[in-house]
């Protein structure tokens, strides 16, 4: 099979690139004709200036993202996301490739605050690689995307040991270590939430990247859980969820409570990088959910 980030040749690659491109210039929403670098401040919901970027988890353009990373990365620029996170595919790249796809995200402006990983990427054998490759594209947050099915709180507890000594190992680095949750880290076992667990059993600086439709589907509430852990929610998945729809909303069409989340983020949650993910639309709808959700993005910032 191949993999995303196969290289292909310019004249393979030119017909996709300008359809690519093309499609988002006719779905661009109003903005300044100069896109905002990383730096840039946005505003925040009280209006006060912040400079936390606003990305896109690949995850949400994957069927692009395997025909041509490049122009998919080009077509993400042009929507006008600051910032992208790789999922665990990457993990397949070579240190070379990886330094090629630097150089377009610096050409494109993006920048690649975190990535997604399997724990493939983190066995002893992988480790060094996997390094690399994030301190290639200029990551600081290496987040376990997942794990297997956990059934008690001992085994919870013995994930929390491997993400303290995976922040070990990265903390020399200068990385930081992350695990990203779904509906089964909010579901309490022998009245503990794994979550919580996860939380106290590990240091400061493993980053809590909170997803906040898995929380709101769980029926938990993210602002309490970003209030209970200042500091640690330095990554932000703003990924929906409505009861009528489930996840198949973009960003800011679903019943979460933004608003509330992204002022918790800002003044207790030490947020540094808000990742837009829309995992479950159609390859014809992944641009289509991207663009809506920047669109709804920058209308709440406008508030």
């Amino acid at each position: 099979m191949e993999r995303v980030g196969t290289r292909s040749s310019d004249r393979e690659r030119a017909p996709l690139r300008a359809s690519l491109i093309l499609m988002c210039k006719r779905e661009a929403i109003d903005r300044p004709r100069v896109r905002p670098c990383y730096r840039s401040p946005q505003m925040t919901i009280s209006g006060s200036p912040t400079p936390v970027p606003v990305g896109l988890e690949l995850w949400t353009v994957r069927t692009h993202l395997k025909a041509d990373i490049r122009s998919t990365l080009a077509a993400v620029a042009e929507l006008g996301y600051q910032s992208v996170e790789f999922f665990s595919s990457y993990l397949d790249w070579t240190r070379e490739y990886a330094s090629e796809v630097r150089g377009w995200l610096d050409e494109l402006g993006l920048t690649c605050p975190s990535t997604h990983n399997g724990l493939r990427g983190f066995t002893p054998q992988a480790l060094p690689h996997t390094i690399e490759l994030n301190q290639r594209l200029g990551s600081r947050f290496l987040v376990i995307a997942s794990v297997p099915a956990i059934a008690d709180l001992d085994g919870w507890a013995r994930l929390a040991d491997q993400l303290t000594s995976l922040a070990g190992a990265l903390r020399p680095a200068g990385l930081a270590a992350g695990l990203h949750n779904h509906q089964r880290e909010w579901t309490p076992i022998d009245g503990t939430r794994p979550i919580d667990l996860v939380a106290a059993k590990t240091p400061p600086d493993v980053v809590l990247q909170l997803d906040v439709g898995s929380c709101v589907e769980a029926g938990a509430d993210p602002v309490a859980f970003i209030e209970a852990n200042p500091g640690r929610i330095r990554s932000l998945h703003c990924k929906d969820w409505s009861a009528a729809d489930g996840y198949a909303v973009a960003f800011g069409d679903g019943d979460c409570p933004w608003a509330d989340v992204i002022r918790a983020a800002e003044t207790s949650g030490g947020v540094e990088s808000y990742v837009i993910e829309q995992g479950h639309s159609a390859p014809e709808e992944e641009f289509e959910m991207a663009r809506r959700g920047l669109e709804n993005w920058r209308r709440l910032r406008a508030v």
